[in-house]
Formats: structure tokens, sequence, C-alpha cells
């Protein structure tokens, strides 16, 4: 799945970093849509981008950043002629959804790692320290106490 010459010309003037915007130029969006849209056909890691796509590293993290934008679903909701590029956009944009959900859910089980549940506290806590604080004021009171 790859952009035809035509739907590239009908996509480029609303992507962002083009020569005529403020800040840095992206150095190839063209190549950078063809990347995602293997990744995305392929369900793919993207470590797993061939390398004719560039850094797959670059690719992903520029991905990110469009993602969190919602920029990929600024474009699936475009009215396109070419029913093939919007199929293509939604696909991208259903990717990036799947993509989200599966980073908050690894966020999400980070902070329930981080944090022990009341129960696993007072489980730890509630029964084991007294027995040990018990335990070990009699032994000390013994070694105290004369005979």
């Amino acid at each position: 799945m790859k952009l035809s010459d035509a739907q590239w010309q009908a996509l480029a003037p609303l992507l962002p970093g083009k020569s005529s915007d403020p800040g840095a130029n992206a150095k190839n969006n063209r190549l950078f849509i063809d990347a995602v849209l293997w990744v995305v056909k392929y369900q793919s890691s993207w470590s797993d981008l061939p390398p004719s796509y560039g850094n797959w590293r670059a690719a992903y993290m520029r991905f990110r950043r469009w993602n969190a934008g919602d920029f990929w679903h600024q474009l699936a909701q475009e009215e396109w002629q070419d029913p093939a590029l919007q199929e293509m956009l939604e696909r991208i944009a259903c990717y990036g959804d799947a993509y989200t959900r599966q980073l908050e859910w690894r966020h999400r089980r980070k902070r329930g790692r981080q944090q022990p549940s009341p129960s696993r506290q007072a489980a730890a806590g509630g029964r084991k320290t007294p027995q040990l604080a018990e335990e070990s004021t009699g032994h000390w009171v013994s070694l105290v106490q004369p005979r």
C-alpha cells in the first residue's frame, strides 16, 4: 500500500513541514506516509520497517507526534475524491486509536505496579509487623531479666 502520484498531489498541501510552513521542514513527507502505510498494512512493529523507508525510530516518533495532535483523524475527516486515499487515511487513524489505547493501558498498568493497593499494605504490614515486634520484645526482655 503506497501513495500514487495523484493521491500524493491531493495530500501534500495539507501536511505540516512544507517549505512555506514556519519552523522545521519535513525531510520527506511522502516517504513518511508510505512508511506509516507499510506498518499499518502489515500490522508490524516499527523496528521491522524496511530501511528503504528511512530510519524507523524517526518515523515512529513522527507518527507519535502526529497521532498525539490528532492529525490522522483530521486527514481522515477531509472530503477526498479518491476512495482509496480515504480508506488509507481511515486505516491510519484506526491504527493511531489502537496505539493510543495500548499506550494508555501501559500507563495504567505501570501506575498500578508502583502503588500497592491498601489491601496489600494491610496484609503485609498488619499481620507481620506486630508479630515481629512482640517476638523481638519478648526476646530482649528475657535477656535483660535477672535469673
